[in-house]
Parts: structure tokens; sequence; C-alpha cells
């Protein structure tokens, strides 16, 4: 990997996802075109797409319960209780290339994907 990951302590950190920081970067020009500066990045799995999982990213404004989070270098990154266990080592990162756009998310979880990407299992 080319970039640079912000990394914390991980025996203190609620959940083992870490976020590039191109990704940072990139959320932190997002809210600020918002204009919000009440919102966290919230990434979670949910059941779906032809390989079984999906992945969720999304601006949200609340808590939940058992909602597990980390901030890196302003932005907080939340993952629910549930989808930790998933996520658990996976690197978010943004792309801005010729090829290829968007975030990506390098999952050590995933045993496999289907021929789109968009989901896992």
């Amino acid at each position: 990997m080319t970039d640079t990951a912000l990394t914390t302590d991980p025996s203190v950190r609620e959940h083992g996802v870490v976020l590039t920081d191109a990704a940072a970067l990139k959320v932190k020009s997002l809210l600020e075109q918002e204009g919000r500066d009440d919102l966290r990045l919230r990434v979670a799995v949910q059941p779906g797409g032809c390989s079984g999982l999906i992945y969720q990213l999304y601006f949200d404004e609340r808590y939940l319960d058992g909602d597990k989070t980390v901030d890196f270098d302003g932005v907080e990154v939340i993952i629910d209780d549930m989808s930790v266990p998933y996520l658990d080592g996976a690197q978010i990162d943004f792309k801005d290339t010729i090829s290829e756009q968007g975030f990506t998310i390098d999952n050590p979880n995933a045993a496999g994907s289907c021929a789109c990407g968009d989901s896992f299992h």
C-alpha cells in the first residue's frame, strides 16, 4: 500500500478498522461540503448481494447501543457491534485514479467476493 494508515494503539481501539490518510481527508472534505460537523462515518455489514454480505458506508448523526468508535484525526468511524467481527483488520481507503475512484475496503476476513465486487462472504 502506498498510502499511510492513521493508527492508534490497537490495545485501546474499540474496533479493528483502519482509515487511511486519503480516506480521512476525503471524509473531511465531504463533511465540509455538507456544512456538518455532527456526522460520523458509519461502516456496517448487512446481509445481501450475490455473495451474501454487503458493506455500507454512510454518514450518521446517531450513536446506537453497542456502537464501537475510533477517531482518526478528527474523523470518527462507528461500527455496530454485530459488524465488528466481519470488519476486524479491514482498511478503508479512498482512490482517485484513472482506473479507480471511490472508497475501497481491504478486508482480510472476506473469503471471496462476487464478480462486481459489491458483496463478499
